[in-house]
């Protein structure tokens, strides 16, 4: 008895001491941070042995929120183990909080990470550097009908489509029938009987309508062979045809096959015209007595002579080109129509004069509508969106680094233009309105000298205001010129400048195009639109 009471101390011992040497530490990257800065804090358990740790399930941060976890990172040391779990959390209002404690579960007991004050600052803002406006006021948007028509438009050219799909197929079910008939007639005579050799007779509408196909396909094929007005004939016209054919020697039939015939004919008139059903097994004997009428018509008809045969096969020939020449036509009307439908779709939704410019390749329209590139160049860094990516020009030195694309006498040229210089000590004092006049005087004039050496003469100058899509103010430099062609005359062409005057440097963006251009104006917009200087935080 006392050996079970030792031995029970002696493990509650164990226990009491394992949990002594299990520690949690708690740890964070900084405890100063600002609004919307993340903040990495790690839960770390060190035990003497591999024990169970359950990191809390549903951690709770209050008032800070978890951006990302980590997986638990287990590392074995020395004589320990080590536990580590990660966390990234975030906090958007200023002031001072506690990183609340977790709850961790070591072999069942609980433990606890430390709490830890984390003091958040605000985001200091210079309202002297960055200039603020007054809210836009709303403004009145004239009544647009262009979606109305629009959509009637798309809607005249759908129902075209359908209307010019719908002939087509018409005209595609005429050629069909008449090719079908243009088979010889024995050829039609045998499919027709095998068509109805398929059908279930039951009513008498059926019996009606089965003998009805049944002699009329007799009846065409002995006016289409034979020359026989059958069509037109009585059952009893059409027999003494027959006989009176037989007796002159022109068109050789038993007297069986006359007999079926008569017979055939004789019940076809009881289901028609008397309402009569013949017996189970009759119907099909009449269809195998006409077929068998309809190959002894065949065999009994004279052989055609070579000049039949030959006037035949020319006739075929005939036909087949015909055939071939009505295909090419239908296919040629078929794609001539639907590029015409195309085409005054295209020109009603865009105009005449962007489709032509577009199907025949015209230079500056090809670049508005291809895909553009958006990058950023030099320093301090210019993020612009061009047709053209902007390559860094072998002329560049150390001062002056150029990035250009294009030509202007074939289209847009563009141009970067950043120069390094050296801020002097009257540079920092205030200048007074005379001297930064003259200062930008001096940019311009400069400006003016790079397009000199460019080939330009004739300068037409006009200077504007300029703020970039991030607000910087820049001085603008807009105009006309004149570029040599070798060999032809002056082309003129407009240009435009921005120029942004640094401490450190000058930054000038370019464009050159013919005055001529239908889309220059399009895609000088574009390019402006985009010109934006990041600042560094």
């Amino acid at each position: 008895m006392k050996k079970g009471i030792v031995f029970l101390v002696y493990c509650f011992a164990q226990l009491g001491f394992a949990q002594l040497s299990t520690e949690v530490t708690t740890a964070v990257d900084s405890t100063q941070v600002r609004i919307g800065e993340q903040i990495n804090l790690t839960l770390q358990v060190k035990t003497d042995a591999l024990s169970m740790v359950e990191f809390p399930p549903e951690p709770q941060f209050l008032p800070f929120e978890i951006i990302e976890e980590s997986a638990i990172d287990t590392l074995r040391a020395q004589q320990h183990y080590l536990f580590t779990k990660r966390y990234a959390l975030i906090q958007f209002d200023s002031g001072a909080y506690w990183i609340p404690p977790q709850k961790i579960i070591v072999d069942g007991f609980s433990k606890f990470s430390d709490s830890i004050a984390i003091q958040v600052a605000t985001v200091e803002v210079d309202t002297l550097k960055q200039p603020l406006f007054d809210i836009k006021p709303i403004q009145q948007v004239e009544r647009s009908y262009a979606k109305l028509i629009q959509n009637i438009l798309w809607g005249v050219v759908f129902l075209l489509l359908v209307g010019v799909l719908y002939y087509l197929n018409k005209q595609y079910q005429k050629k069909r029938d008449a090719l079908l008939e243009e088979i010889p007639p024995f050829d039609r005579a045998i499919q027709e009987l095998k068509a109805l050799e398929s059908q279930v007779l039951n009513e008498q509408e059926e019996y009606k309508l089965y003998y009805s196909r049944l002699t009329d396909v007799v009846r065409r094929y002995l006016e289409e062979e034979a020359s026989i007005d059958a069509l037109e004939s009585t059952s009893d016209e059409l027999l003494e045809k027959l006989e009176l054919r037989k007796d002159a020697g022109t068109l050789d039939l038993s007297i069986e096959t006359l007999n079926n015939l008569k017979k055939v004919l004789q019940n076809a008139d009881l289901v028609k015209f008397a309402r009569s059903a013949p017996a189970l097994g009759i119907a099909t004997e009449d269809r195998k007595m006409v077929e068998q009428v309809v190959i002894e018509t065949k065999e009994a008809l004279p052989a055609p002579t070579l000049e039949e045969l030959e006037a035949t096969a020319a006739f075929q020939r005939e036909m087949e080109r015909k055939r071939r020449k009505q295909k090419i036509q239908l296919i040629g009307i078929s794609s001539l129509s639907m590029l015409v439908l195309a085409a005054l779709g295209a020109i009603a939704f865009y105009g005449f004069t962007p489709v032509k410019d577009t199907l025949f390749r015209y230079p500056t329209k090809l670049l508005l509508d291809g895909v553009w590139v958006q990058s950023q160049y030099g320093t301090p860094p210019v993020q612009i969106q061009t047709p053209e990516v902007l390559l860094r020009n072998p002329a560049s030195t150390a001062q002056t680094i150029i990035y250009n694309s294009g030509d202007p006498l074939e289209g847009v040229y563009t141009q970067l233009f950043f120069e390094k210089r050296s801020p002097k000590e009257e540079d920092k004092k205030e200048k007074s309105q005379e001297e930064q006049e003259a200062e930008a005087r001096a940019i311009l004039d400069a400006s003016i000298e790079r397009y000199e050496a460019l080939g330009a003469t004739n300068l037409l100058v006009q200077n504007e205001n300029f703020t970039s899509a991030d607000g910087t103010e820049a001085l603008k430099m807009a105009g006309s010129l004149d570029l040599t062609q070798e060999g032809q005359e002056p082309l003129r062409c407009r240009f435009v400048s921005v120029i942004f005057p640094f401490e450190t440097s000058t930054v000038e963006l370019t464009l050159i195009y013919s005055k001529e251009d239908r889309y220059g104006a399009d895609i000088e917009e574009r390019i402006l639109n985009s010109l934006e200087i990041i600042k560094e935080l």
